[in-house]
């Protein structure tokens, strides 16, 4: 995972989006020398918001046969 400091963000963001769109590799972005936020790639996002929502799907499956 590639880190950049905040500053680094905000004076070189579209070389950094560019980046994270050509690698699909997440950005870690620190603050203060502590992580402060993640960005991903759209598509990266929305599959995991995807798998999530399928998973809490399973998971009440799963309680509702429990129970």
């Amino acid at each position: 995972m590639k880190v950049e400091l905040v500053t680094n963000l905000k004076r070189q963001a579209t070389r950094i989006l560019a980046d994270l769109h050509e690698s699909k590799e997440p950005v870690l972005i620190t603050e203060h020398g502590k992580p402060s936020a993640h960005l991903v790639d759209v598509q990266d996002y929305e599959f995991m918001q995807r798998r999530v929502a399928l998973l809490e799907g399973l998971s009440k499956g799963r309680a509702e046969l429990d129970s």
